[in-house]
């Protein structure tokens, strides 16, 4: 199973979930990859933002050596699973999408914990650390159950 995690820039919220369902990945020992990438070209090759490294880090992950990047076409192809952190992300998805196929992978992630209800994973950029306290606790809650309908054969 491949999952990639998309934001906007790459930095926040989708390397905070990458890191995160990684960490599941490794506790449950899932046959699992995962991955993140954005659209907003700025900070491609950057660190994630120094916040969410300081905050995944007090929860014993560490994200320092991500990179952002693209999202790109292919990703359609690469990944079983492309989770998004809002409505945003996912027209930016679906503007690329070519089949209705492609669309079936995508989701918002925290549809993961609350079915259909299509909520945004809130931005934490603009704000202090406790959005990315808030972020980190939501991702953790939507991968953990990811986790657990992968263990059973869902998805």
């Amino acid at each position: 199973m491949k999952i990639l995690m998309v934001c906007l820039g790459n930095i926040c919220r989708s390397p905070m979930a990458e890191g995160i369902m990684r960490s599941k990945i490794n506790k449950y020992k899932l046959d699992a990859e995962v991955d993140s990438a954005g659209f907003e070209s700025f900070h491609t090759g950057d660190a994630p933002d120094f916040r969410a490294v300081r905050v995944m880090k007090q929860h014993g992950i560490d994200i320092s050596r991500q990179q952002s990047r693209l999202f790109r076409k292919s990703d359609f192809d690469t990944f079983d699973l492309i989770y998004v952190m809002d409505s945003g992300n996912y027209q930016d998805v679906h503007s690329v999408a070519v089949s209705k196929d492609q669309m079936n992978k995508v989701d918002y992630i925290l549809n993961a914990i609350s079915p259909g209800s299509n909520t945004a994973v809130p931005d934490p950029y603009y704000g202090g650390d406790d959005g990315f306290e808030r972020t980190y606790h939501l991702l953790d809650k939507a991968t953990e159950k990811i986790a657990i309908e992968l263990i059973n054969g869902g998805q």
